[in-house]
């Protein structure tokens, strides 16, 4: 008996030299709406896990020399100046499970349309480090939306970046829901990223992707507008790091990031908030490498797995040269611009085929697509950029040439008229424009 008791002091003592049992604690100073700032932890790392008192959980926001900012992502009860503060000497981590796939989720393992916990839950990091350059393998397999305007003319490759830009209901959101309903059949795990949403919206399109058969390949990760900021702040990045999950298994993953305007100002709000320094349109400093760690994620491994990101990006009046637009440009591998002026006149997807761009191009497409699409590419530039002005001239006064030329042009733009959950096969698209083709032999 004497020898327990001598062997379990001595573990104590053990634990106790070795700081296992011994939390780094500090005290409540000030408390905002959703994160509070403590003074007396010392040592502490960025996502480090809090507990506060037992009434809230959170990580480790922001370090100063005298201070520290913790963001709350779960408020038991009102916090207090004065209440206990314990950093737990771990990262902090939120949960998932496989059984996740076809369901609505948020970040701490709840099913949102059931109600509750799934089983089965895994521990899963807020962010990992990106694959490493030279563990990433080059961009050249189709990615198919099903979107003759993009699969022809701006392709988007397994392992691309993407950007989905354009004013509010120009038709951002259902580019991504046609291209999540075309990988039916495809071996691919869709990822839909809600991002600050209403719960109207979040159910009306999980229950138009179950209506199309896509639910099974595809997880909702959804975060809500009545929610903490702190928590919506995290969705973007949690759902990357179920995609890594998923790449590291040789999958090809699409991950819809809807949107990263509303991310970054929820980040504005955090910061500002936490009493960081107000940058241009008084977004943080960082701003920049907080989106671009996390589109960063988007590449093709070299096993073979991969993570194709289309975020979007929401605009003011058609202007995609604000800050956050170029910021996110910058970073993409190309975009898809949206023009409400063509959505008006019932030109769907109302894409501007004049500010759009595709990066990588024909490098992913096959040769007859790259052919068929070089062709109407140049075609149909060439035709907007005279069609405002003979729209108003008499067609009787123009030569036969040009009047075929017009003609070529309307019909390429009506080919390219497609409305939503109605994909075409490559060789519909090819075949559609074999009028085109046909006169160059």
């Amino acid at each position: 008996m004497d020898d327990i008791w001598t062997n379990n002091l001595n573990e104590t003592v053990d634990s106790i030299k070795n700081n296992d049992n011994i939390y780094n604690t500090g005290k409540v100073i000030k408390v905002n709406d959703y994160n509070i700032e403590v003074t007396g932890l010392n040592d502490v790392a960025f996502y480090e896990e809090v507990n506060v008192s037992d009434k809230a959980t959170g990580y480790v926001f922001g370090i100063y020399a005298d201070r520290v900012i913790v963001a709350l992502v779960k408020i038991n009860e009102e916090i207090k100046p004065g209440d206990m503060v314990y950093a737990l000497k771990k990262e902090f981590k939120c949960l998932f499970s496989l059984d996740s796939v076809g369901k609505v989720i948020d970040v701490f393992g709840n099913d949102l349309i059931a109600g509750k916990k799934f089983d089965n839950l895994v521990e899963l990091s807020v962010e990992n480090k990106n694959v490493p350059l030279m563990d990433r393998g080059l961009v050249k397999r189709e990615m198919l939306t099903g979107i003759t305007g993009i699969d022809l003319i701006y392709p988007i490759g397994k392992g691309q970046r993407q950007l989905i830009i354009g004013d509010k209901k120009t038709g951002k959101t259902q580019i991504c829901l046609d291209t999540i309903v075309n990988q039916k059949d495809k071996n691919v795990l869709c990822i839909y990223v809600a991002i600050g949403k209403t719960k109207k919206e979040v159910k009306d399109i999980y229950y138009e992707l179950t209506k199309r058969g896509a639910a099974s390949y595809t997880i909702i990760v959804a975060s809500f507008h009545d929610e903490l900021p702190t928590r919506t702040y995290l969705t973007p990045y949690v759902a990357l790091s179920i995609a890594e999950s998923f790449m590291m298994q040789t999958y090809d993953v699409l991950v819809c990031l809807d949107d990263l305007k509303k991310h970054a100002d929820i980040y504005r709000q955090i910061s500002l908030a936490s009493k960081k320094t107000p940058g241009r349109d008084a977004y943080p400093s960082d701003i920049f490498y907080t989106h671009s760690r996390l589109l960063e994620k988007g590449c093709q491994h070299k096993n073979g797995g991969s993570i194709t990101i289309l975020p979007i990006v929401e605009t003011k009046a058609g202007d995609i040269t604000d800050y956050i637009s170029t910021n996110i440009i910058s970073i993409c591998d190309g975009q898809i611009v949206l023009s409400a002026k063509n959505f008006a006149k019932g030109e769907k997807p109302a894409i501007d085929y004049g500010l759009s761009v595709s990066r990588l191009g024909g490098n992913v497409q096959d040769s007859e697509m790259k052919r068929v699409g070089s062709k109407v590419r140049i075609e149909l530039l060439s035709y907007l950029d005279v069609r405002q002005i003979y729209e108003l001239a008499n067609i009787d006064e123009m030569s036969e040439d040009l009047q075929r030329r017009l003609r070529e042009g309307k019909m390429i733009l009506d080919n390219l008229r497609q409305y939503k959950f109605s994909p075409k096969t490559k060789k519909e698209m090819i075949d559609s424009y074999k009028f085109l083709m046909n006169k160059d032999k």
